[in-house]
């Protein structure tokens, strides 16, 4: 008699690992269909660069940003604005689309910091890009 109800709680014991085997499994699917379903998104970056001095080439800070832009987002769409800032001055601000998925531009910005003739390099604006 006691072997039989030993076999039975061993059994229920199955059972429970069983289900729960199979809750397990049901919640991996949907997590990967709701991984699936979530979207990143594009988002839309500006960096402002300052120059050393008036006499640096913003031409050359230009074309070399842009290349480190490249490198990071891949080839999208750019618009590059230069802003009077004082005493012949200007600022660089480079608007830039990435994935969302690449992450923060931090690194990019360390790397467009390095390049010669830049003093500094700030990310001035990170939006969502909706539609």
């Amino acid at each position: 008699m006691l072997s039989l109800c030993v076999q039975n709680a061993i059994s229920l014991r199955l059972l429970d690992v069983n289900h729960a085997g199979l809750q397990l499994q049901n919640l991996s699917a949907q997590s990967a269909v709701l991984s699936v379903q979530t979207k990143m998104a594009n988002v839309v970056v500006t960096l402002k660069i300052m120059p050393e001095s008036p006499e640096v080439d913003l031409n050359q800070i230009k074309e070399s940003s842009l290349k480190h832009i490249k490198e990071f987002a891949g080839a999208g769409d750019t618009k590059i604005t230069e802003e009077p800032v004082a005493f012949g001055l200007k600022s660089l601000n480079i608007l830039f689309i990435m994935d969302e998925k690449l992450g923060s531009p931090e690194s990019l910005e360390e790397d467009i910091r390095s390049i010669k003739g830049v003093q500094s390099v700030e990310i001035i604006d990170v939006r969502r890009a909706i539609g």
